[in-house]
């Protein structure tokens, strides 16, 4: 592999009238690195570029890049590390891609290349986190995640807040599944509130189930990817996996079960304080939320930017922050989380 870089500055002038001196611009150009596989090999070379290049194309959106090449000869400019990062996550997926790359390997790929410098990394001493799951290569992806991981099997009330795509929801149901497997609960609730249609679930087709069904359907997705279908379909069928709409667990004491409200940015403050003192013995309970989407009427209060506030400070729960550099999505939502989240302090500065 070789480099070329370029870097230039102007040069600052004085006139003959001993015109105060300019300071001088430094312009840093990017660099050009370039990168050949040999022996050429046409099927990885494929695998690696992806359909019309589509995987290089990525690349470029997620690290800010240009990339060419002609045939087993790349070429990539940009800014020095991005760069680097780039002909790095190249190397490494052509060596994984004696066969087509699936697209979550890849994407997970492209969070890794992503992860800045300065991120701080999971403590080298703690042991590995292993979930009886179907997915034996679960684990987090970013230093927040692995937290995350560990505040929900260390605490029996944990929040995971931040934007979406920070695998909040996947995570918590991860672990709830972890537990039912272990015996360490005897059931999985789901709940979630639903605000679209104002907790009024009664004009909707079906039974509770069906009425809910839309508003958990992210959770029932998550379920299916780590049980499968036939296990849930028996779970549901035994009972151990419940849906419960936020609004109908007024007066309910969750025992020996692992729960989890999920869009809790959606709820108010007295739906959250409902929620959390339903909390019984041998439970785990997981909030997860976006508080930079809530859908609330104007002026009403979240119950999970509350919540927060008021139990940031208390032994026996922990709170997960997220930020957009935990995004485990196409790189673009990292993008959109972060152009966002610029424009909302612009609006409060």
């Amino acid at each position: 592999m070789g480099a070329d870089s370029a870097g230039g500055a102007g040069e600052g002038q004085s006139g003959p009238k001993a015109r105060p001196t300019r300071l001088r611009r430094t312009c840093v150009l990017p660099v050009i690195l370039r990168h050949a596989f040999i022996p050429l090999d046409n099927a990885r070379l494929a695998h690696l570029c992806g359909t019309l290049d589509e995987h290089l194309r990525s690349i470029e959106a997620a690290l800010n890049v240009t990339i060419t090449r002609r045939n087993e000869s790349f070429r990539i400019e940009g800014a020095k590390k991005p760069a680097e990062r780039a002909v790095a996550l190249l190397q490494s997926l052509y060596d994984r891609a004696r066969k087509p790359i699936p697209p979550d390997e890849f994407q997970l790929a492209l969070v890794e290349a992503m992860r800045p410098d300065d991120a701080p990394p999971a403590a080298a001493e703690e042991p590995e986190i292993v979930l009886r799951t179907r997915r034996a290569d679960l684990q987090g992806r970013t230093p927040n995640q692995d937290r995350y991981l560990r505040n929900i099997l260390g605490h029996d009330i944990t929040f995971g807040i931040g934007p979406a795509g920070t695998g909040k929801t996947f995570l918590a149901v991860a672990c709830a599944v972890d537990a039912l497997e272990r015996s360490a609960v005897q059931r999985i609730i789901l709940t979630r509130p639903a605000v679209e249609a104002g907790e009024r679930l009664g004009f909707l087709p079906g039974d509770l189930a069906q009425k809910v069904d839309p508003y958990l359907r992210p959770l029932y997705d998550a379920l299916y990817d780590l049980m499968g279908f036939d296990r849930v379909t028996k779970a549901f069928e035994k009972g151990t996996l419940e849906i419960a709409p936020l609004a109908f667990m007024r007066g309910r004491t969750l025992n020996h079960a692992f729960v989890i409200l999920d869009e809790a940015q959606n709820t108010t403050p007295e739906q959250m304080k409902m929620f959390l003192t339903r909390i019984g013995f041998g439970s785990k309970a997981v909030i997860t939320g976006d508080v930079s989407q809530v859908d609330l009427p104007k002026g009403q209060k979240s119950g999970l930017i509350e919540a927060e506030q008021i139990l940031k400070k208390v032994h026996g729960i922990a709170i997960t922050r997220f930020t957009a550099a935990d995004v485990v999505r196409h790189p673009l939502v990292a993008r959109i989380v972060e152009a966002y989240e610029a424009a909302r302090k612009r609006s409060e500065s």
